[in-house]
Formats: structure tokens, sequence, C-alpha cells
């Protein structure tokens, strides 16, 4: 990589801190043709004129334009040898659209948040043993499909009702067992509708109980994980929320409150704070957010939780659209200090997701922070080449110099705010050395890609190394962005092997079928997990799409040695969120940990998955659970799937 100089009827009840009548009314417009030029003059490198340079005369372009087609794989004369995926989402039941807001995107294309779309969870909620997938929408139902473990999926929805959702605009959800009654409750995240939780009732069935837990929440989330900050047993939560980007105008039909239309209004957007909630037993909450240290500066994205600095207590990584990345440790006692700069040095400016695995090998958890905001630089129609891709620029602006845009624009970027000397524009891997302590290796290792949203780590092809697959694109009226799957080396470094794994070219083609304004829009993922949907033992690939169906990949790859195992805490929360699992195995160490989030909009599964590579048996191994407790692990079965309680 290289670094270049250049519920209701009416409209939900207001949250008392996120007063509507803060947010800008809506404008009149003014005449599309100023409306085109001064947005390209002004934010070129944000792609604020997107749908807007499509209704009126063309405007010229400040990156330089080439023909929409997809941009290729970087050329490679290397034999590939890795995992092959086939999709089969429709025929596995999954039938589910994910639906934009037509008067936000589309043809209607606003700069706005709308189109980050949105999420999934995955948990077992019916403790058959098998993962089950709730997908949230934007338009629509939201719905819980239950996992039979052989590869197919039965929408249940319909024996809660109320989990759909239908009435507001959702953005992600997270499970996690607040009551300690032994089964994952869900918490959902929307765009100023109310955030909701339900308690599990055990077989699919869930009761909303949000005021009663003390959780009444309006606001612009983002996304929502449960952890034991203070270590006293109990699940805390912890909401990302961004700023006050919709106007304040609520659509009675599609129920929802409209959103800005420029990127001038977006950023201006006043600053909404994180709330993070203390689990206080049986299943109620107290809003503890100003004493946490975690109401963070506004535009929080993803969140990922770690022990980095291995005290024994998590610690906090969030994500910022528009400023940087934020890590925050622990003091023991759930109350929680930047460290940023002093741990990490620059991180991203403008990333959305975070994701915690082993990149190297080495046996100690690192850190990859995606940043996608700094690439909206380029106009619509603009194919990025390699060198865009793999290119980090010194400024939002990319290859642009300051002197080459205008004044009206130069203000703009300044009013960012921009800490120049603590960011970088584009992703970053931070390697763990040990002790808390990091280096920054994107560059040696390969992984910085043009338009990243999430990040779902495994050992697709269970040679003991961790791949990555990353969802990408943006959509109508952007050109294509190809997913990205990359291939992990063994040595820490990656290269992209998407059309190898048959992620390239996507079911039916890089463009949708109907057509807006004339043009077949191009195809766009948001959020992926992965996980054993049908219980062969390899790792299958779940992928939320923008304004379509979602896809399951499923492994083809010749099955080879692995370990899959499930955690049960028993001195503190029954989860085991944060655990360690090490395994010894023919002189490497295999390291994953209990993750309660992650990637992007998506909580993954709570089975871990170890590839053994050539190796047929596993020679020892230790669990670090989130009470301190250390368990040797021996005569570990291979080939199947069992659960681990920890010893009281």
């Amino acid at each position: 990589m290289l670094i270049a100089s250049a519920g209701t009827d009416g409209p939900p009840r207001e949250d008392p801190a996120i007063d509507a009548s803060t947010n800008p009314a809506p404008r009149s417009r003014p005449p599309l043709t100023a409306v085109v030029g001064l947005l390209v003059v002004v934010a070129a490198g944000l792609g604020v004129w997107l749908g807007s340079a499509h209704r009126g005369p063309k405007s010229p372009p400040t990156a330089k334009s080439k023909p929409s087609e997809p941009y290729a794989e970087p050329a490679t004369t290397e034999p590939y040898v890795g995992p092959r995926f086939e999709e089969r989402g429709e025929a596995a039941g999954l039938r589910f659209r994910s639906a934009f807001l037509p008067d936000e995107q589309g043809e209607n294309f606003k700069v706005n948040m709308y189109d980050h779309g949105a999420g999934l969870a995955l948990a077992d909620v019916d403790g058959d043993g098998h993962d089950d997938v709730y997908f949230c929408n934007q338009l629509g139902p939201n719905a819980l499909f239950r996992g039979r473990g052989d590869g197919t999926f039965e929408d249940i929805t319909a024996r809660s009702p109320a989990l759909a959702l239908a009435d507001r605009i959702s953005v992600t959800a997270a499970f996690g067992d607040v009551d300690e009654d032994g089964d994952p409750d869900l918490y959902v995240t929307t765009t100023m509708g109310g955030n909701a939780l339900f308690r599990n009732e055990g077989g699919g069935h869930f009761e909303e109980v949000t005021e009663a837990a003390g959780l009444t929440l309006v606001a612009h989330s983002q996304h929502a994980v449960f952890f034991d900050a203070d270590r006293d047993g109990r699940l805390d939560l912890l909401v990302s929320n961004t700023a006050k980007w919709t106007t304040g105008q609520y659509d009675p039909v599609q129920r929802y409150w409209r959103g800005n239309e420029s990127i001038f209004e977006l950023v201006a957007s006043p600053h909404e704070q994180n709330h993070f909630y203390r689990n206080v037993g049986g299943g109620k909450f107290a809003d503890t957010s100003a004493a946490s240290g975690l109401e963070g500066r506004g535009w929080s994205g993803d969140t990922a939780i770690f022990d980095y600095d291995e005290d024994g207590d998590l610690d906090v990584m969030l994500a910022n659209m528009f400023g940087g990345a934020t890590l925050y440790q622990n003091d023991g006692r759930g109350v929680f200090h930047d460290v940023t700069k002093a741990v990490l040095g620059r991180v991203p400016w403008g990333a959305v997701a975070c994701k915690v695995f082993d990149a190297d090998g080495d046996g100690r958890l690192d850190l990859l922070v995606l940043d996608m905001h700094s690439d909206m630089w380029m106009d619509t129609d603009y194919v990025p080449s390699r060198k865009d891709e793999v290119t980090k620029y010194d400024s939002p602006m990319g290859p642009r110099k300051t002197d080459a845009i205008s004044a009206t624009s130069r203000s703009y970027y300044d009013g960012l705010d921009i800490q120049y000397d603590h960011v970088l524009f584009g992703s970053a891997l931070f390697r763990s050395l040990g002790g808390g302590k990091y280096e920054e290796v994107s560059a040696r290792a390969g992984v910085e890609t043009m338009w990243p949203w999430g990040a779902a780590p495994g050992d697709y092809d269970e040679d003991g190394d961790l791949d990555v697959f990353i969802p990408t694109g943006m959509g109508f009226p952007y050109t294509y962005r190809r997913n990205v799957f990359l291939l992990n080396h063994g040595d820490g470094t990656f290269q992209v092997r998407s059309r190898e794994a048959g992620f390239e070219p996507p079911p039916g083609g890089t463009h949708g079928r109907s057509p807006l304004r004339g043009m077949s829009p191009a195809k766009s993922s948001r959020a992926a997990v992965s996980l054993d949907a049908d219980g062969d033992g390899r790792l299958d690939l779940l992928v939320v799409n923008f304004n379509d169906r979602p896809y399951l990949w499923m492994n083809q790859t010749p099955a080879r040695p692995h370990v899959m195992l499930r955690l049960t805490a028993s001195r503190s929360h029954a989860e085991a969120v944060g655990a360690v699992v090490r395994l010894r195995v023919g002189g490497k160490t295999l390291v994953r940990h209990v993750d309660a989030a992650g990637g992007y909009l998506a909580q993954p599964s709570r089975w871990l998955h170890f590839g053994l590579g050539d190796a047929t048996k596993v020679d020892g191994g230790e669990i670090v659970w989130p009470s301190g407790q250390r368990q040797t692990l021996t005569d570990v079965p291979v080939g199947r799937p069992f659960d681990v309680v920890e010893p009281p």
C-alpha cells in the first residue's frame, strides 16, 4: 500500500436527549442545475452530486471519469489454492429482501445515512445448537429465520409478530441474555423510530420489554453490543449513535423521518452521544452514559470489544465516520478512558467497521479498522484503478491537490475540523506486539481496499490461517465495486482472490434488473458474518445486500481437520463474551475469541472454528475466561462440534 502525497401509526415519541426541533427544517429545492454545479464544485470528493448529477446537465467530473464497468482483479500468475463458494440463499429458504427508501435512495438519492443500509445478527434463539439469523430492514418488516442445521432456514417471525418492527427504520440488532435465564434476548437499533428490546420466552417466541427494561431511546442509532463492562456477571449494553441528520419532517405513509439532502447538512448535523446502560439485574438497566466515558464525539459506528492490554477486562474500539476512531481502556470498573494516541498512533478518519482477529498467526489478536468515507472523493461514474484501491492519500480529497479545488470546496474541507496529525485516510491493520502495544501494518499486509463496509474473518479453507471477506460498494448511481475476498498467505499478508473463490461476478451479474433512470443499478453489499450453516464443519458466509436479497455462500472447499467449540461460563456471564481460546497445533498457536460484535452492523456466531491444516490432532490449549480463570485443554475433539463449560 502506497502513502501518497496528494411502532405506532404516528411518529415515535421523542427522547428528551434527541430533540427533533434541533434538526434543520427541510428546505425548498433550488433549481436542479444549480444544485448539480454547486455540489460538484464544493464537495466533489465525497460524491455528493450522486443522483443529482444525472438529473441535470452533466457536470465536469473532479476525478477523471471512465466507462461504467467493474474494475478487474489484480493480475497474478500464482495458482489459486484456497476456498471456493457457491451461492444458495434462495434455495436455503432465505426469502427476505432488504429494501431501501425510494424517496431517499435510488432515483432520489440523497446524501445521508440511509444509504448505509441495515444489518443482521446471529444467535441460537431456540437452543437447538444451530445458528438462527435476524435480518433488519429499512422499508418493510424485519425477519427471524430459524437455522435447521442442514443449510436451510425457515421464517419464524410469525411466532412473534412484534419482531417485524415494520413501523420504523431498523438498522441492526444484537443478541444477549440480559435476564440470565439461559436464552438470548434481542435488541434492535433504529433511525428515530425507537430502539427495542425483546425478551426471549423460549422456542423462538419474543416479547417486547423496552420500557420495562429502562432502554427507551429514540436516536440515530447504529451499532449495539452486549458485554460485561464491570465484571459483575451481567451483560451491559453500549449503543453507538451518529448525529441528528434527519430533518424533523415525518413521512406518515412510509413511517420515517426524512433525511438531509446534501453533504453540507449532513456533516453540520448536531452530534449525538453514545448511550451506555449498566445491567442492574432482573433484566433492567440504568443509563450511566456520562459516567462510563463512552459518550464519544458523535458519528460513532461499529464497535469491537476485546481485552487489548490483556489486563482481564474488556476494552472498546469505536469506529467514527467523520473523525478518528477511538480506543477506550477499561479501568476494571466499567469506566473507560481514551488511549488511542498512546496505543495506536494515527487511526482511520472515516471508519465504519472494526474487527478483531489474528491476522498473522502469531497467537495474538490484531485489530482491523476499515475506512470507507476516505474513499468518497470520486465522481459517480469513476471506475477506480488498482492504484486507487491500494493507495492511502493524505486527505479526504483523494489525489486532488488543495490548490486545484475551489475556495468553497476548501472551506468545506476546513469545516470538517480534521486533526491531520492524528488520522490517516484509509484502512488500518494494527498488529499486536503483546502487552498492549501495536504497530500499523496495513501496507505490507495488503488489506487496503476500495469502499469497504464490513469484515468477516474466517479460516474458510481450514489451512490454519484466517482469511477475510469484505462486503463492498455503494450501488446506484455509482459504478460497481466488487466484494473483496482476502486470502491469507499464512504470513500475515493477503491477496485479493474474489473471482477464484467464486464471489465474482455475483449471482445474476454485477447490476440489478430493475432500471433506475434508464440505468441498471450496480449491486452492493453491506454486512457479512461467517457461520457453519449446514453442519459440515466448514465456514459459510451470510451477506446482506443493499436493496436486494441476502447471499448465502456455501463453502465447497474439500474438508480438512478442524475444531468447532462453544463456551459457556459459570463464574461470569454465561455467554462468555471476550473469552479467549488458544490451541497449539503442530508448533503453531491458533487463537479465537468470543466476539460480541464487529464487522459493521453484524453480530457473529458464538461458535469458534479452528482449521488445523495438515494436522490431525490438537497438541493442547487454554481458555482464558472472562472471570480470569485459565482452563487447560487436553484431548480436544477434532471434526465434531462440542461445548465447553467453565469449571466452577
